[in-house]
């Protein structure tokens, strides 16, 4: 299934989406403050309320971001995951592959964010058998592939102390930094370049932008992980992802992650 989702399950899915955009939890502050005003039965609600202070600033309003224009394969899988929730209350990623791109999305479903990535130099949605066991020397151009599916994933650490999120342990493969230290690859070139064709660079990891893996994925998924959707390149959507055709009726399958010991990231 390669085209838009039939309207019903279209409109079913951006229904959810936008209940999940708009949500915003309580503030702390404001939940202890009930529970003080619920035992005293409100009347010591005068006394403590604080004075507003003269010319001190105002917070802005948190404004929604509204999802770009996406590929027909990433317009059907985001739907997919908000209708059946298949993220399973973990924030996820969804990662288009002909795109070079990453959408994030928080674990109630709320877009934060898009960004570019590199991807490994083999064309391919399977990773080479056995090639997790490989040194990087060892692993041909063809073997370099970024596997598309389902992932849970957490973070561990690889090669030289690094943490990195872990996408398919097995075949290392784990979403980090961009790595800098072969400068002849051009690495951060390629990732800021407008077009997608430089973007085959790594080993099969997925590389992003130092600033957005610091100060948004790594937040967001440090605590309890999160699910990494990558999307085929040559394989069919419906091949990769059976469940996105019978959305909202199948519930989601937990998959455990079970990162074990180290490898080095590519």
């Amino acid at each position: 299934m390669r085209g838009p989702l039939p309207g019903r399950y279209r409109a079913a899915a951006l229904a959810g989406l936008a209940l999940a955009l708009v949500a915003a939890p309580v503030p702390l502050a404001a939940a202890a403050g009930a529970k003080v005003a619920a035992k005293t039965g409100g009347k010591a609600a005068g006394k403590t309320r604080a004075k507003p202070r003269r010319g001190g600033a105002v917070a802005a309003p948190v404004v929604p971001l509204a999802l770009p224009l996406l590929s027909p394969a990433a317009d059907q899988i985001v739907a997919w995951v908000a209708a059946a929730k298949d993220n399973a209350g973990l924030p996820y990623a969804v990662i288009d592959k002909q795109a070079a791109s990453l959408l994030l999305f928080d674990a109630k479903g709320a877009y934060l964010g898009q960004t570019p990535v590199l991807l490994g130099v083999g064309i391919g949605d399977d990773s080479s058998p056995g090639v997790g066991a490989k040194d990087l020397a060892e692993i041909g151009p063809a073997e370099r592939t970024t596997p598309a599916g389902r992932f849970v994933t957490k973070f561990g650490r690889a090669f030289g102390r690094q943490s990195v999120l872990w996408v398919d342990y097995a075949n290392s493969v784990a979403i980090h930094a961009v790595i800098t230290t072969h400068k002849k690859e051009r690495r951060v070139e390629r990732l800021v370049s407008p077009s997608p064709e430089d973007n085959r660079i790594s080993f099969g990891c997925i590389n992003v932008g130092s600033k957005f893996y610091t100060g948004q994925l790594s937040l967001l998924f440090r605590r309890k992980g999160g699910v990494v959707y990558i999307l085929p390149e040559s394989r069919t959507l419906d091949d990769v992802f059976p469940r996105a055709r019978l959305l909202p009726y199948l519930k989601p399958t937990p998959v455990a992650a079970t990162p074990g010991a180290e490898s080095e990231p590519t």
